[in-house]
């Protein structure tokens, strides 16, 4: 097996369409509904990249820039930005499009961390990725900032 990856080779993309049991009164996207979107097609790129089992570890702040209303597609795009030991950040970005009104708009951008597990849960060495691009070259100098705030996060640093 292969000590490291492209980002490509991470890549995931689904679509969801929003149904009425999707939706809260005001025929709104759930957020609980998207975050589980959300855990699922970062945790496929994960398991993608390790060709294995990942566990989500953590998932930073989700902040909700426009509703998501009841018959968009939702289409939800995650890669690994960063490998460290055992764990991983994956990157999801998340796009409400309405096939009616001709629109999509980015709603949302959420990083989650995962641990790449064996058949027992035990942490096992992740594959590591290597960023190509300029923009995964960005995100993935940036995961590491992140992952710095989350460790300081924990310990009472900050």
């Amino acid at each position: 097996m292969s000590s490291t990856k492209k980002v490509e080779d991470s890549k995931i993309i689904s679509t969801e369409l929003v149904l009425p049991h999707h939706t809260n009164q005001l025929g709104n996207l759930l957020g609980g509904q998207l975050m589980h979107w959300i855990d699922i097609t970062a945790a496929l790129s994960a398991a993608k990249i390790n060709n294995g089992i990942c566990v989500t570890a953590s998932v930073d702040r989700i902040d909700f820039h426009h509703a998501i209303k009841l018959g968009d597609a939702v289409t939800l795009k995650a890669s690994v930005n960063r490998v460290f030991n055992t764990s991983m950040e994956v990157g999801v970005k998340v796009f409400a499009q309405s096939f009616r009104k001709n629109t999509a708009v980015h709603s949302n951008t959420a990083y989650l961390t995962f641990v790449s597990v064996d058949e027992i849960g035990k942490p096992v060495k992740a594959i590591d990725v290597i960023p190509e691009t300029e923009d995964e070259k960005r995100r993935f100098e940036e995961a590491l900032e992140r992952r710095k705030n989350r460790l300081n996060y924990r310990t009472g640093k900050i």
